[in-house]
């Protein structure tokens, strides 16, 4: 198959192929064009000029140089003559023309091709913050080289299969440095930026003879399409030892879902994409718990935005606490109740959950030790909508996604008169203690004025701490 730049009215034109064979092991070669250099290593390679029917000699020609090659025009009467390399050195690197005679004397020369002959180490290639890059944010691709010798040169970036030009930044031998880096920005990104990226080097003296190419660098886009869902099966927390498997579901039909855990503030290293939206965690460890993102996409450059975040609680993990109620588990409506969790060992954070409740759940964080160990959670006033089955956990601020096991189910009984057709519900806040700072304890005190409340952490993004309980996020607001 022939590839050819394009020529003006009458005059030749430079194309490459077809016996440009890339050898094992080497990157495809971008196209060649006056804006986009022919790479290649040590050969072989055929470039190739395009002429007229009419044309009975063809030759080529080194820009710079005092001689020419000769090539017969070909006996099928074809408009194309071969001039084929099988090796190449230094000394080949270079820009090239063509010219073609006819009946009507020569042509003028064709527009120059390019050659680069790679030669020289390849140089490293790295994005930052992270080759991850969210729809209008930026991203700098830093290309590193170390030559030991010239005092100048250029570095290059290119981007596989695109018609871009190459991008190229300067350098100059400063001290007794010999690594050469050049930042190239990319942004604001969009999706035609993702794709893979290599850089070059090249010394002043030789601007056609360059590096091999660095690694790959893939570069990918988020936020080009909506979001899809993550969820827990069987749903999390998940006791300890148990399998779970996270599923990545979207309603656009994309061929390719990845998985991400947080890790602290850093972006995703990358985007692994797989064709199941499925992902099966096993039977989850300690080290499984933790912050999990989902995206989709058709292709592996361009990627949706990231689901919600979905919090994997690992449970069993410390001793359960004990969970009770004050003065009972049966009180009148428009009472107040208190569940109180306990734990045995000192653990600073305490979690509450009421089974098949659309109420979040909640969290205490203790700010000092205290004794006993335990947070209060004051339900006041109570109605009907707080019948039902709680549970608590309890857990260290420092491993926020590892819990103890579940306290013993507690069945909270309310009775006696509810509100009417139209009165106001209950704040949620209030279903578990938060309309206000009235009957919170600590330390089996109730706290008062000059003591401090403990700190309500949000709750997790899980179905629930137990089964039924509709999911809620970290950092939802009050209210």
């Amino acid at each position: 198959m022939q590839r050819c730049g394009a020529h003006r009215d009458s005059l030749p034109g430079l194309c490459w192929g077809p016996w440009d064979q890339v050898q094992a092991g080497e990157p495809p070669r971008p196209p060649a064009s006056p804006n986009r250099p022919l790479f290649w290593g040590r050969g072989p390679v055929t470039i190739w000029c395009q002429g007229s029917p009419q044309a009975d000699v063809y030759r080529l020609y080194k820009v710079g140089g005092s001689g020419f090659w000769e090539a017969e025009a070909p006996q099928d009467s074809s408009n194309t003559a071969g001039f084929p390399f099988e090796s190449l050195s230094s000394y080949d690197a270079g820009r090239y023309q063509c010219a073609y005679h006819s009946g009507d004397g020569w042509s003028g020369r064709s527009d120059p091709l390019p050659l680069v002959v790679t030669v020289y180490a390849a140089p490293s290639l790295s994005a930052q913050p992270s080759p991850v890059v969210a729809t209008g944010g930026s991203v700098s691709l830093s290309c590193s080289s170390r030559f030991t010798w010239g005092t100048s040169g250029t570095l290059h970036l290119l981007k596989e299969g695109g018609a871009d030009r190459p991008q190229h930044r300067e350098w100059s031998r400063n001290g007794n440095s010999a690594r050469r880096q050049g930042l190239f920005s990319v942004g604001p990104v969009n999706a035609s930026h993702g794709g893979t990226y290599r850089c070059y080097d090249s010394p002043g003296s030789q601007p056609y003879v360059w590096s091999q190419p660095s690694d790959p660098l893939h570069l990918q886009v988020t936020g080009v399409y909506r979001e899809p869902s993550l969820s827990a099966q069987p749903g999390s927390p998940v006791p300890l030892g148990e399998r779970l498997t996270l599923q990545c579901r979207s309603d656009a039909g994309f061929g390719r879902f990845a998985l991400t855990k947080d890790e602290g503030s850093t972006p995703p290293p990358r985007l692994d994409g797989q064709h199941s939206p499925d992902f099966p965690l096993g039977r989850v460890s300690p080290t499984q718990g933790g912050r999990y993102r989902c995206y989709a996409a058709h292709n592996l450059s361009a990627w949706s935005a990231p689901s919600a975040p979905l919090d994997v609680l690992v449970a069993g993990m410390y001793r359960k606490p004990t969970l009770s109620a004050h003065p009972g588990t049966s009180v009148s409506w428009g009472e107040k109740v208190t569940l109180r969790c306990r734990s045995e060992i000192w653990l600073d954070t305490f979690h509450l959950s009421k089974e098949g409740s659309l109420t979040l759940a909640q969290s205490l964080r203790l700010q000092e030790a205290a004794t006993p160990i335990q947070a209060n959670f004051t339900l006041s006033p109570v109605t009907s909508a707080h019948n039902g089955t709680y549970r608590c956990y309890s857990s260290q601020s420092s491993s926020p996604y590892l819990l103890s096991q579940p306290s013993d189910p507690l069945e909270l009984l309310i009775s006696g008169e509810d509100a009417g057709p139209g009165a106001p519900g209950p704040d949620p806040r209030a279903a578990l203690g938060w309309g206000g700072s009235e009957g919170v304890t600590e330390g089996g005190k109730e706290l008062s004025e000059g003591w401090k409340k403990p700190e309500r952490l949000p709750c997790p993004t899980i179905p629930t701490l137990v089964p039924g309980v509709q999911p809620c996020s970290w950092g939802a607001e009050e209210g």
